[in-house]
């Protein structure tokens, strides 16, 4: 549940020195030291480690003069270690230190990205068409491609929250965008944590990055920030949901699964593949990159999809930037334009040339409408709420950054794997490598083995699996995976929330329970004043958000603008305060991944998640003395952890789930299976 909160400098050549990731880990290494306790602390860092001792880094700080009594503030700390880094530099002869994946820069000096100048005219352009008319924008656009304008305006976060929702229209809730003139620093730090959060929830891979990135408006993370949200608009439509005509691409309902646990990048490379066996192309295109670099797929393509505008000419052509500009030529006649240029083509620019065919995808998929096969995709429906649930465990999933990248939980994993290393995360040490094995898996037997494994660590972790098997995994048992992944949630927040305890002097990190999350959020709403109750996680009066509401403001009294709330008595006002909620609860730093309609439908899960997430952001604001934990006194001795040794993991911590009983969905798809109220592991 991390804020992104960043880590402020007041040296602006040393805070330029690392990325807020780097001091966020060194801060977790700094606290209240002195020069003399430097030697231990930096001779674990891989930057210095395989070069030199304790006794080294002592003598290189005694040849730089520091006086080993002397205590050091954190800027005192960050001038040491680059003090350091400088002269090991040195000694070495120039030779460059092996920095750490978490910790440092190996260079002393500022280490400069470079900006593919094409894809920023490219996202420029993008921003300027789709974000045209909007109302608070449309001051700023257009955007001169050639200047920093885009940087410039990205530093009060409100573009990216607009770019999001054009993305995937909804997902922010405008409401709690800070849109005015002026922004204070709080202000502005809101709206790029909303932003942050906004994005996750989309599905796109924020790792290594900060709200003072955004702030300060590094170019490389910005672009790739970027990059991903428009990528997540372009491919919105390439799935069978959105677009069942794709079921056209495949033969029987076994590829319509495998056509499922596709990614939408490889799904737009079949759909891509699919009309050029068609024309005649021989080759077969694997990637928006070398494939695609001298033009000849895309003019097989085009004379497919549109032979009204086609050339025999861009195939005779020899030149491979002349075929590309005479793409470029047909391709705009789709009003396909503005992403790329024949030079682009010819380089190979992957971002670009996906973003090009992705723009071919939608205004002309060349797929029918009326296939026989449609009944295939309609076979695949699922149920509302399912699929809901579905999309909450795959982000989550996905935030805890394993190996795998999770397209279609339902089908991905089937082989066991993706759990594994799922648990692996939560649960380190408690995986078998040695007999699990790894995609891809050609015998069903090894995908049962690894399943068997999933299910043997679950129960050793006491999870609720009476009479489910391996196989059934395996065989995609949705309300069992969901039941699985549920209970899976459910114990990285508790091992979350036990460590909260575990760092108070009176604690003994004692689970806490739904029980006393209900407790102290009613606790927390009585205290301010405010006078929602709620007797349970499934109690019907949530539906209409003032709770939720109540509590937010109740943590953070200047986060909730109550002139914008509704009573919530209509169904259309209900869903006005739920979206708000949200993005209330996403603006202060809660990471989470449920809908408007979880709240709504008072989704029992859900609703506790979010609940969890305010109760854990909330603790973390106290700090880490008991006094400030005193202030709850609903949950004893309950403090947050210390900051993470290793920053990159610090937004790995999403903290969506505590102690609810599993869902009645297992006991149905156990049939003969009770499955008990409480935890089957608490005497």
């Amino acid at each position: 549940m991390s804020g992104f909160v960043g880590v402020l400098v007041s040296d602006p050549w040393l805070q330029s020195q690392f990325t807020q990731v780097e001091l966020r880990s060194l801060k977790s290494k700094s606290g209240c030291v002195t020069v003399g306790d430097l030697p231990p602390i930096f001779a674990k860092l891989r930057a210095f480690t395989e070069m030199f001792n304790e006794d080294g880094i002592k003598a290189m700080l005694g040849e730089a003069g520091f006086n080993m009594e002397e205590e050091l503030d954190f800027e005192s700390f960050l001038k040491a270690y680059i003090n350091l880094q400088s002269r090991a530099t040195k000694k070495t002869g120039g030779k460059k230190l092996k920095s750490s994946v978490s910790f440092l820069k190996a260079s002393t000096t500022t280490f400069h990205h470079n900006i593919n100048e094409s894809e920023k005219a490219s996202y420029v352009s993008h921003i300027n068409s789709y974000l045209a008319e909007d109302l608070f924008l449309k001051k700023y656009l257009p955007l001169d491609a050639t200047t920093n304008d885009l940087f410039d305006l990205v530093k009060d976060g409100v573009l990216l929250c607009k770019l999001i929702n054009v993305a995937v229209p909804g997902t922010i809730d405008e409401r709690a965008i800070n849109t005015k003139g002026t922004l204070n620093p709080w202000e502005r730090n809101e709206n790029h944590t909303l932003c942050l959060n906004s994005a996750k929830a989309i599905g796109c891979t924020v790792v290594n990055i900060g709200t003072q990135d955004l702030v300060e408006a590094r170019p490389h993370l910005v672009l790739g920030l970027i990059s991903q949200i428009i990528k997540i608009q372009l491919l919105a439509d390439l799935n069978l949901k959105k677009t069942p005509q794709l079921v056209e691409l495949v033969d029987d309902s076994k590829e319509v699964e495998e056509l499922l646990g596709l990614g939408p990048e490889k799904v737009l490379l079949k759909w891509m593949n699919f009309h050029l066996k068609k024309a005649g192309y021989s080759k077969q295109v694997t990637n928006f990159s070398s494939d695609v670099k001298d033009g000849e797929a895309y003019a097989y393509l085009l004379n497919a999809l549109a032979p009204e505008h086609s050339s025999p000419a861009s195939l005779d052509t020899k030149d491979p930037t002349e075929r590309a500009s005479m793409v470029l030529v047909q391709a705009e006649k789709l009003d396909c334009k503005g992403y790329l240029t024949s030079k682009d083509i010819v380089e190979g620019s992957p971002n670009l040339n996906l973003a090009f065919v992705a723009q071919i995808f939608q205004h002309r998929n060349g797929l029918s409408a009326d296939t026989s096969k449609m009944s295939f995709a309609e076979m695949m429906t699922d149920d509302a709420q399912t699929s809901r649930e579905e999309r909450c465990f795959r982000l989550w999933i996905n935030s805890l950054e394993t190996a795998t990248y999770v397209n279609n939980v339902f089908e991905d994993i089937r082989n066991g794997w993706v759990l594994l290393e799922v648990l692996d995360k939560v649960s380190p040490g408690s995986v078998n490598w040695k007999l699990a094995s790894k995609p891809p898996i050609k015998m069903p037997f090894r995908k049962v083995e690894n399943c068997n494994q999933v299910i043997q660590i679950g129960k050793d972790l006491c999870f609720s699996l009476v009479n489910v098997a391996g196989n059934d995994i395996v065989q995609g048992n949705k309300k069992l995976i969901l039941a699985y992944l549920w209970q899976l949630m459910r114990f990285t927040m508790l091992q979350l929330l036990k460590n909260l305890r575990s760092h108070s002097s009176h604690s003994q990190g004692k689970e806490i329970t739904d029980a006393d999350i209900l407790k102290w959020a009613n606790n927390k709403v009585k205290k301010a004043g405010r006078t929602s109750q709620t007797e349970s996680f499934k109690d019907k009066n949530l539906s209409n958000g003032i709770f939720f509401l109540e509590l937010l403001t109740a943590v953070e009294p200047r986060v909730v603008n109550w002139s914008v709330v509704t009573k919530g008595e209509t169904d259309e006002d209900k869903k006005l305060n739920a979206t708000y909620i949200i993005s209330v609860a996403r603006k202060l730093g809660c990471s989470i991944f449920l809908l408007p309609e979880d709240i709504i439908e008072v989704n029992q899960k859900m609703i506790l998640t979010l609940t969890a997430s305010i109760m854990y952001w909330s603790l973390q604001q106290q700090g880490y003395s008991e006094s400030s934990a005193a202030e709850d006194s609903d949950v004893p001795d309950a403090s947050p952890p210390p900051p993470s040794v290793d920053g990159e993991k610090e937004e790995v911590l999403v903290g969506e789930v505590s102690n609810l009983t599993v869902d009645d969905a297992v006991s149905d798809a156990t049939e003969s299976t009770h499955v008990e109220e409480k935890d089957p592991c608490m005497k």
